[in-house]
C-alpha cells in the first residue's frame, strides 16, 4: 500500500519515518505547497490513504479533496480552523466511506493507556479533579517564528489549538468524561503576534468532576511538557511526557507509588500500546506508530471498529475550543455544546 504524505516539515518527517517503520506501508512525500504534486497524488490510484501534515489552513481542501478522491485521510490536528469546516469532513468521510483519523497520537503513550483502564476497571473511583498542563519554550523571544503565530495560516487559535487541544483530548480520552463549560483567560505576549501565546482554563466535566489547565509555548525550560494529574475518590494518577515510561500513583491510606512501563505489568487493554520489554523507553516517534498501525490495519479490513481518533474526534476539540475562544472575549463561562 502508498501513502502520500502531505507537507515537508516537522510533522511530514515524523509521520513518513513512522509510516516507514509500519513495514506495509510504502510513503511518499509530497511538498504542501507543491499543487501539481498533490493533484498527482490523488490522482494515482495506488495511494490508499493521504496524511495531511500541513499548516492548519490547509487541512480543510486538502483533507476535502482527498475524500471526494476517495483516499482514506489522516489529519494532523487541528481536523479544520473551524467547528463549521470541520462537520463539512466528517459528513463527508462518512459519505464517501472513507477511513479517516485526526492525529492525537498523545493517547498512545503505553503509561496512558495504562491510566485510561485504570479508570475503566474502577481503581480511581469516581473521578473529582483533572488538571495539569502543556508547557512549551519554543516561542519565548519576540525573534521566535513560525507559520503558528499567524492567523492566516494557523486559524484563530495557537496554543490552545496547537497543544492545549492534545491535553483535553486526553484528558476526555482517559476519564470517559466529557468537558461541559469552560471559563478561559487567554495572553498575546508579544504584540506583534496575532494569535495568543498562554491560555488558561477552568472547566466543569460530567456530571461533578472539575478541572483546570494551561497551555503555552513560552515557558522557559519547558521543551514539551504536557503533564495531566487525576484524582478520584481511591487514587489519584498523574503522568509526565517529559518523563513518559512513569506513572505515579497516589493513595490516602498507603504509601504512593511510581511504576514504570512495562508490557507484562500493564492493564491488559494497554499492553498492545506497548512493543518492547521493560526498561526499553517508548516515546513520541512511538505513538505515531500505533495510531498508524491502528489506522492501516482498518483499512485492509473495512469491517474493523476504529481503534483511533477519528474526524469525528477532531471536530470535538474544535467545538471545546471555539467555546474557549467565546468565553475569553465574553469574559464568562460558555456551555461547550
Amino acid at each position: 500500500m502508498k501513502a502520500a504524505i502531505i507537507g515537508g516539515g516537522f510533522m511530514g518527517r515524523v509521520h513518513t519515518e513512522a509510516v516507514r517503520r509500519l513495514g506495509s506501508v510504502e510513503p511518499i512525500l509530497v511538498g504542501g505547497r507543491d499543487e501539481v504534486a498533490f493533484r498527482a497524488a490523488l490522482a494515482n490510484p495506488g495511494i490508499k490513504a493521504v496524511h495531511i501534515c500541513t499548516p492548519n489552513a490547509a487541512h480543510f481542501p486538502m483533507a476535502k479533496a482527498a475524500l471526494e478522491a476517495g483516499k482514506h485521510v489522516l489529519c494532523e490536528k487541528p481536523l479544520a480552523t473551524s467547528v463549521r469546516d470541520a462537520m463539512a469532513l466528517v459528513e463527508l468521510a462518512k459519505a464517501r466511506k472513507c477511513r479517516n483519523c485526526t492525529c492525537h497520537n498523545l493517547r498512545y503513550y503505553p503509561m496512558v493507556q495504562h491510566m485510561r483502564r485504570m479508570r475503566e476497571d474502577g481503581d480511581l473511583g469516581e473521578i473529582l479533579i483533572v488538571q495539569g498542563t502543556y508547557s512549551q519554550d519554543w516561542l519565548l523571544y519576540d525573534t521566535d517564528w513560525n507559520w503558528r503565530v499567524t492567523s492566516s495560516d494557523s486559524g484563530p487559535s495557537r496554543a490552545l489549538a496547537d497543544i492545549g487541544s492534545h491535553w483535553c483530548d486526553m484528558a476526555e480520552h482517559v476519564t470517559g468524561q466529557r468537558i461541559t463549560e469552560v471559563c478561559a483567560d487567554l495572553q498575546t505576549f508579544h504584540k506583534a503576534r496575532d494569535t495568543e501565546d498562554f491560555g488558561a482554563v477552568v472547566f466543569r466535566m460530567g456530571d461533578r468532576a472539575r478541572g483546570a489547565y494551561t497551555a503555552g509555548e513560552m515557558s522557559a525550560g519547558r521543551k514539551n511538557r504536557l503533564s495531566i494529574e487525576i484524582y478520584g475518590t481511591k487514587s489519584g494518577v498523574a503522568w509526565d511526557q517529559e518523563r513518559p515510561d512513569e506513572l505515579w500513583i497516589g493513595n490516602r491510606n498507603t504509601n504512593n507509588q511510581i511504576i514504570i512501563k512495562d508490557p507484562a505489568l500493564l492493564k491488559e487493554g494497554a499492553r498492545s500500546y506497548a512493543d518492547l520489554p521493560g526498561g526499553h523507553s517508548e516515546g513520541y516517534d512511538d505513538t505515531f506508530k500505533q495510531v498508524f498501525r491502528r489506522f492501516y490495519a482498518s483499512i485492509e479490513d473495512p469491517g474493523a471498529e476504529p481503534e483511533y481518533p477519528e474526524f469525528t474526534d477532531g471536530l470535538r476539540q474544535l467545538i471545546i475550543l471555539e467555546a474557549e475562544l467565546e468565553s475569553h472575549r465574553r469574559h464568562a463561562w460558555e456551555h461547550v455544546r
